[in-house]
């Protein structure tokens, strides 16, 4: 992948761009530029690493998404496999076909798990030796995709399926449901001043388990010297529960905050760093980190490390726990 990406010089011209607020501009600059693009204009992204990147909530981030999405129609978003991809990536990026970006090109294609997206960034490719990559790919996987070429893949604000809930039509079936509200409500009573400041998560919330852990998190933290008042760092923090790889998403961000306690490091960019290492090596529970510090320490297979997971420092390469960008987090 490249070290850099292109923004023609007359980006700022463009019809499309100069009708955009100042603020798609500058979302829109992100999406072109950011260090996930890829050099086939799909990428993988999270709604809260877009937010934690530019410094915006995860609500204006949905807003920005949403009107790129049905308003400008430049990108597509699946939030299941959290695969985007820009519409007119292809008249930039794609000019001389090397083998090298050949190879990098198919290397990619391979990567992509909604090839339905693949066609809307191939609308944009001129040059055939490039487009006939894309097709390739399509006719390879027609029927990988069961979604509509037009789906915009933009999923309702902060909701989720409950496999597990069924109709109830029993007037025992109705009582128990009274009494669960009843004991979610108990449960609520703690946490409304998140719910306040997220009204859209609120169905999140009432899901008795991570009631619990929302309750686990925002308790450590304001115990434990993170900044009782910094209401923007715990929301972000607890985006994790709801838009992360990890199996269990309260344990393990607890277990994160335990290491920055130890390391004397109270500050939101530490925690989340060591988040981010562990979702990027695919450490996914409490007992895979265990296992995976545990090797450390008797120096197994993972060979020494230059940062360990142990200390709390284990972080993607460039991304420094000693800045202070965040401090006030």
């Amino acid at each position: 992948m490249a070290k850099f990406r292109k923004v023609r010089f007359d980006f700022w011209v463009d019809p499309i761009i100069s009708e955009m607020t100042p603020e798609d501009r500058y979302f829109y600059l992100y999406l072109l530029t950011n260090q996930c693009t890829t050099q086939i204009g799909i990428y993988k992204i999270t709604k809260r690493q877009i937010a934690f990147d530019m410094g915006y909530s995860i609500e204006s981030v949905h807003s920005l998404m949403e009107r790129f999405i049905q308003h400008h129609q430049l990108i597509r978003y699946n939030p299941e496999t959290r695969e985007l991809a820009i519409k007119n990536w292809g008249e930039t990026n794609f000019d001389k076909a090397g083998k090298p970006m050949i190879d990098c090109i198919v290397s990619e294609l391979k990567d992509v798990k909604d090839t339905s997206l693949l066609q809307f960034v191939l609308e944009s490719i001129k040059k055939h030796e490039f487009r006939s990559l894309y097709e390739s790919f399509l006719k390879k996987d027609k029927e990988v995709s069961g979604r509509d070429e037009n789906d915009t893949y933009l999923a309702p604000k902060w909701e989720e399926t409950d496999d597990t809930l069924t109709n109830r039509n029993t007037i025992r079936g109705q009582e128990e449901e009274k009494e669960e509200e009843k004991e979610k409500e108990k449960q609520q009573d703690g946490l409304q001043p998140i719910i306040d400041r997220n009204p859209n998560s609120k169905h999140h919330l009432l899901n008795n388990q991570k009631l619990v852990g929302v309750k686990e998190i925002v308790e450590f933290w304001d115990n434990n010297g993170f900044g009782f008042t910094n209401e923007n760092a715990k929301d972000q923090l607890l985006s994790w529960l709801d838009d992360s790889r990890f199996l269990q998403p309260a344990a393990v961000i607890l277990k994160a905050l335990n290491i920055a306690c130890a390391n004397n490091k109270r500050r939101l960019n530490y925690v989340v760093g060591i988040l981010r290492n562990w979702e990027n090596e695919s450490l996914l529970s409490v007992e895979e980190i265990d296992s995976y510090q545990e090797n450390q320490k008797s120096g197994s297979k993972y060979g020494k490390q230059s940062e360990s997971v142990s200390s709390g420092r284990a972080i993607p390469r460039g991304f420094d726990l000693d800045i202070t960008a965040g401090e006030d987090w």
